[in-house]
């Protein structure tokens, strides 16, 4: 296949206040726990695990849990004939939906909580969903599968992109 002209490509971080606090919150915890065990010699809480134990969780929450959320992406590229979507680290490869398979789609608002539960990759009673922040994207109808839900901070630009590819997209086989 023909390398195809990318006409939208969205890449969003999780940028909730609240979501950072909490996971630094449970980083700076885990480092005084460290400090004053580990470093300064005294007993770290009522039971105190072993410096060995503390140094692993240290290395599991104190760095890796940033580290980890630090590194969560969603990506969402769109070309002709082709919708691909990829949610880092979960997906090695990118998610590619072929258009042609698409019934209808429309630019939502929607409640991240009420209707999926939250963000990420999330399954709910509306099918399933992508997304990071925010409460705007594009929902996809399918011939013949449960509807889903890209998260955009883009909506209405994706949504057009996707309005274009679709019409490029015919007769090019995905």
């Amino acid at each position: 296949m023909a390398h195809q002209p990318i006409l939208f490509r969205e890449r969003q971080r999780f940028t909730q206040l609240w979501l950072w606090v909490v996971v630094l919150g449970v980083a700076a915890i885990i480092w005084a726990g460290f400090v004053y065990q580990v470093l300064l010699g005294g007993a770290y809480g009522n039971q105190p695990v072993t410096d060995v134990q503390l140094s692993i969780l240290l290395g599991l929450l104190g760095f890796g849990m940033p580290f980890f959320f630090y590194c969560m992406s969603l990506t969402t590229e769109v070309q002709p004939g082709v919708l691909s979507v990829r949610f880092m680290p979960f997906h090695l490869k990118p998610v590619r939906i072929p258009l042609h398979l698409v019934r209808d789609f429309e630019k939502v608002t929607y409640q991240p909580i009420d209707e999926y539960g939250g963000w990420g990759i999330r399954w709910g009673a509306k099918g399933q969903a992508y997304n990071m922040s925010g409460k705007e994207g594009v929902q996809l109808y399918f011939y013949n599968k449960a509807p889903l839900l890209i998260g955009s901070q883009r909506p209405t630009e994706l949504l057009e992109a996707i309005i274009r590819a679709k019409e490029l997209g015919k007769g090019i086989e995905v």
